[in-house]
């Protein structure tokens, strides 16, 4: 399938989704990967996790990058040798990259009732105003992981917590944005993040 959504947040800023119904043949075909790339694609396990990395490097083409325009830092941050920012996220057959002049992260999930299992180990703050007997919770939680998982892309830090150093400003649906925080080391930083859902899956992207 074609590029399956571009949204542009501000001027400096745009976002693509890919949604993967290709084979990894057919997503293979087409692109040029580096040695290492070749190697790290082909010692996945997962047909679904190569092709979703196949399928960043056909965003990639989108936006007018190649494979050879990524690289990664010692923490696992993806950056672009043009030196404009850039993050990444993969959830079962979507995928998606935002690129900015600003520091940016985003982050795709299913939307999967699951999440109430561990919603402790992620939020802390936001049990004040989550209510469990609501019908949007599941979506709700969701958001708000995604939020704080892109918060994390974003800063890509060592030892920063979900539930203790980032929180979600309370929120409707249907306002598709909130602030958030990441309160760490006695830096106090705050984002925009906005949010949007398709498909049974919620995309979240922090901005400054």
């Amino acid at each position: 399938m074609p590029l399956y959504k571009t949204l542009t947040p501000d001027s400096s800023t745009t976002i693509k989704l890919w949604k993967i119904t290709e084979s990894f043949e057919d997503l293979n075909r087409v692109v040029k990967l580096r040695k290492p790339s070749r190697q790290r694609v082909e010692s996945m396990k997962s047909e679904i996790h190569q092709r979703g990395f196949l399928s960043i490097r056909h965003l990639l083409r989108e936006s007018g990058y190649t494979d050879k325009d990524l690289y990664y830092d010692k923490n696992g941050k993806p950056h672009l040798t043009d030196g404009k920012y850039i993050s990444i996220s993969h959830s079962f057959n979507f995928s998606g990259i935002v690129v900015s002049d600003h520091p940016v992260g985003i982050d795709i999930e299913r939307q999967r009732e699951k999440i109430k299992r561990i919603v402790r180990k992620f939020s802390d703050y936001e049990l004040n105003y989550l209510n469990s007997d609501q019908s949007d919770y599941v979506r709700k939680l969701t958001v708000i992981w995604c939020i704080k998982e892109s918060l994390y892309k974003l800063y890509a830090q060592p030892g920063l917590s979900f539930k203790d150093h980032t929180l979600v400003i309370p929120f409707n649906i249907e306002e598709k944005s909130t602030r958030s925080w990441i309160d760490f080391k006695k830096i106090k930083s705050s984002y925009q993040g906005n949010f949007f859902e398709f498909e049974g899956f919620t995309c979240a992207y922090v901005l400054p």
